[in-house]
């Protein structure tokens, strides 16, 4: 599909351009043409924004319509959310000439175990909605570890707890997701009942982006069509044997809502493989770092040193067991994620581990040498006959 992108648009670079426009209903402000003005590319012509990925290709808005265009031939890879310049290729059709700097990006590891390479989720979110179903249990891991990423993110973390009309149950979970979440806002919805979406809505302001996040069955898609005001998703049944459902969301793509907020929907994510998060970690555990600071040695490792504020926390029960152990798996997955990352660690990793190996094989032969003399003295019986001789 072609366009005369100067039907709405200066041609001429728009570095201070008055009437620079782009699309409004899906997040274009006045402080997003400040960030057009502040980065004019060769050739850019429009603002537009990435409002979804497909295989090779991705549908970009403008001002006053949308193209399906292919990825960029140079540069970054443009992701769900990302802010583009518009313009034409060598032969006159519309391309996509160049991605912004993100002002924020909701990443993750890729899911083969052994990538250290992140996997842009969403790019330029202001929020990024948590969704936790009551009708399920709460799995404090993967709150903990989808809230570190979200902090890590950029954006503002939100709690958003779905189906909430089942009564029965709810009160028991907000109460334990309040304790989890501590320091980041929770709200309480019904899509069914349309119950909380204005307190919802209430923290995303028009222009801003929210991201949903949550596992397949989550009740994302039913509020999105609660926030809509119209059906746009597919709603798909939750098994009974384990609560989860299948994926009725396929591609992360925008959605505008009524209000003048924009909408990021995502498939249901199964894993949350962290990426460099190591803000993120210090925003979600900020009460063990100020822990960490009453230790009586600055090199204190929380195990068995004396004057340890960790180990004094979890013998009273400040501190429980099983978020001091979630703090330790996931700085275990950031570390060995950084020895991908970064040779030299790795490499000091491995000689870390072949010492340790090495001493470790010394000891088992001293052991080994130990037991056979013994053995040799309780043979000889005066201590001097059947011992072996040492080297």
């Amino acid at each position: 599909m072609t366009a005369d992108f100067s039907a709405t648009n200066s041609s001429t670079p728009p570095h201070g351009h008055p009437a620079l426009a782009g699309p409004v209903q899906f997040g274009f402000t006045s402080s997003t043409a400040a960030l057009f003005e502040a980065h004019p590319v060769p050739g850019g012509e429009s603002p537009g924004r990435v409002i979804r990925v497909d295989r090779n290709r991705v549908l970009v808005a403008g001002a006053a319509e949308h193209w399906h265009l292919p990825y960029p031939s140079h540069g970054d890879v443009p992701a769900t959310g990302d802010w583009v310049w518009l313009g034409t290729n060598a032969v006159g059709e519309p391309a996509v000439i160049s991605v912004l700097p993100r002002q924020s990006a909701l990443s993750r590891k890729r899911a083969f175990e052994a990538s250290s390479e992140a996997q842009v989720l969403g790019a330029n979110v202001d929020v990024v909605g948590v969704v936790v179903p009551v009708d399920r249990p709460l799995t404090h891991n993967r709150l903990e570890r989808t809230l570190v990423a979200a902090w890590d993110s950029g954006a503002t973390p939100l709690v958003i707890i779905t189906k909430a009309d089942l009564a029965d149950i709810a009160d028991d979970v907000v109460g334990k997701v309040i304790l989890q979440a501590a320091g980041v806002d929770v709200v309480t919805t019904s899509a069914e009942y349309v119950d909380g979406l204005d307190e919802l809505l209430g923290h995303v302001p028009a222009g801003a982006t929210l991201v949903l996040l949550g596992p397949s069955g989550a009740g994302k898609s039913t509020l999105i069509n609660a926030l809509a005001g119209h059906r746009l998703q597919e709603v798909g049944p939750v098994r009974a044997g384990d609560g989860k459902g299948r994926h009725t969301t396929t591609a992360r793509e925008l959605i505008p809502l009524p209000g003048g907020a924009v909408l990021m929907d995502t498939p249901g994510v199964r894993g949350f493989g962290l990426f460099d998060a190591d803000d993120g970690m210090g925003e979600m555990f900020g009460d063990l770092e100020e822990l960490f600071g009453q230790c009586r040695f600055a090199d204190c490792a929380h195990d068995r040193e004396p004057g340890c504020a960790i180990q004094g926390a979890l013998a009273d029960g400040t501190l429980e067991m099983r978020r001091w152990e979630s703090y330790l798996k996931l700085q275990r997955e950031l570390a060995a994620l950084n020895r991908r990352h970064d040779v030299a660690a790795r490499r000091a990793y491995q000689r870390e581990w072949h010492q340790k190996v090495v001493v470790a094989g010394k000891s088992q032969r001293a052991a080994e040498r130990y037991g056979q003399d013994a053995a040799g003295d309780r043979a000889g019986g005066d201590g001097k006959r059947g011992k072996r001789k040492r080297r």
